[in-house]
């Protein structure tokens, strides 16, 4: 089985599960192989939904300036900080005074660091002396959906120390890879969330908890799609209940009043 991984935007463009190996924009995408037991060759997709950076920008930043002055930003005084946020790619940073800097919503690493040298060219322009340094990429997250169900009793008790389940405060598995520093969350649909410092490891978690819950796996549950759903998910029914003892007693009152 081949692992594929995209950003988030192009698994909602996507129709099928066969994806192209063409570059595009603003894509980053690895394969690699795992071992199927059934034999079918089918392609297992790993959607990047978050890449968080920090990084430094040596000088003081005086947030009330740049909130007055600059673009599509928040100044949040309470917190201490001011919310950049940025269009292309899309994104938001969070700018301490200190010159510290946290950009989140990202969906691959190459556009983090497009967003963290944007947000330093903005800063600079509004007058300040930055510098960017201590780039880092401090946390990704990745989602993807298994062609399978899990067991996710029999999951974790034959993973008791690293798979840890409390159904009644989560409905998933939580299982952590210390090598990597990855942590993942199983699902009984199938559907695996992964958070790790990078997305070379989002891969190789993947590739790491596929042959466990593979022993373990189960049709996937039906949708239970009810005919009068509302909006809020709920299924509303308006009975009317018509008492003939009720209809009886009220012409009877009617024609005692006529007399």
């Amino acid at each position: 089985m081949s692992v594929i991984l995209t950003n988030s935007q192009e698994t909602d463009r996507q129709t099928d599960s066969s994806v192209s190996n063409d570059h595009q924009n603003g894509v980053e995408k690895t394969s690699g192989t795992i071992d199927n037991t059934s034999g079918v060759q089918q392609d297992l997709v790993i959607a990047i939904n978050n890449v968080v950076c920090s990084f430094g920008l040596r000088c003081h930043l005086n947030l009330r300036r740049i909130a007055t002055t600059g673009e599509n930003v928040e100044y949040k005084r309470e917190m201490g900080h001011v919310v950049m946020r940025m269009r292309r790619p899309r994104s938001t940073a969070t700018i301490w005074s200190s010159g510290k800097v946290t950009i989140a919503g990202s969906d691959s690493e190459a556009n983090a660091k497009v967003s963290a040298r944007r947000c330093a060219r903005k800063l600079q322009r509004l007058g300040f002396k930055v510098r960017l340094c201590n780039y880092r990429v401090v946390n990704v997250l990745g989602t993807c959906i298994l062609p399978f169900g899990v067991r996710l009793p029999e999951f974790s008790m034959s993973h008791t120390k690293e798979a840890s389940y409390e159904p009644e405060l989560h409905p998933a598995v939580t299982y952590k890879i210390k090598s990597i520093k990855a942590t993942l969350k199983v699902f009984s649909t199938g559907s695996v969330t992964v958070t790790a410092p990078a997305v070379a490891n989002i891969q190789r978690a993947i590739e790491e908890i596929y042959p466990l819950v593979l022993t373990h796996k189960m049709p996937k549950p039906a949708r239970k799609d009810g005919a009068n759903k509302t909006a809020h998910g709920y299924n509303k029914t308006l009975v009317v209940v018509e008492d003939d003892d009720d209809e009886s007693s009220t012409d009877n009152r009617d024609s005692d009043s006529e007399d």
